[in-house]
């Protein structure tokens, strides 16, 4: 896949019953061997695959960026954990349909425990959606919430500021 990622990030209300709305669920293991400038090279392990993603700096306020990714086998994603900078984000997405769209959600763990987020993909920046009643504050564009942040500074050092 590559092309223009069009997304809109909110934070999930507390004490919300979303895992049961989700129709699928994965583990996600994810590090960056590299991150700068607003720019990221990412590996990732999901239900057992290896992918490469490569994307570029945010426009829009954070609703756009360019993103590449490529599948690749499970042993050269864990060939390329050995690459990645310090900090590696664990997470459940769980997938939830709401009307035409579906919302991914993730559930974090480690040093981001705590903190629960939904996005959902648009195919055009002012494409409407129906909010699934999960939703909460948006987050769109605040980089605090862009998982390369969070591995530098994890949700624990500054969830009291919210």
């Amino acid at each position: 896949m590559s092309g223009l990622e069009i997304e809109r990030k909110f934070l999930v209300k507390k004490c919300t019953d979303f895992k049961s709305q989700a129709f699928a669920s994965d583990r996600i293991k994810q590090g960056y061997i590299c991150s700068g400038h607003g720019r990221t090279v990412r590996v990732r392990i999901r239900g057992g695959r290896g992918y490469l993603t490569i994307k570029g700096p945010s426009a829009d306020g954070g609703l756009s960026r360019y993103e590449f990714e490529k599948e690749i086998t499970l042993d050269e994603a864990e060939q390329l954990f050995r690459l990645c900078e310090p900090g590696i984000i664990d997470k459940t997405r769980y997938l939830v349909n709401s009307g035409d769209h579906v919302f991914e959600v993730d559930e974090f763990y480690g040093d981001n425990e705590g903190l629960v987020m939904a996005e959902v993909e648009l195919k055009a920046p002012e494409e409407p959606f129906i909010k699934p009643d999960f939703i909460g504050k948006e987050v769109t564009g605040d980089r605090r919430f862009y998982n390369s942040h969070l591995r530098q500074n994890p949700f624990k050092l500054w969830s009291t500021d919210l």
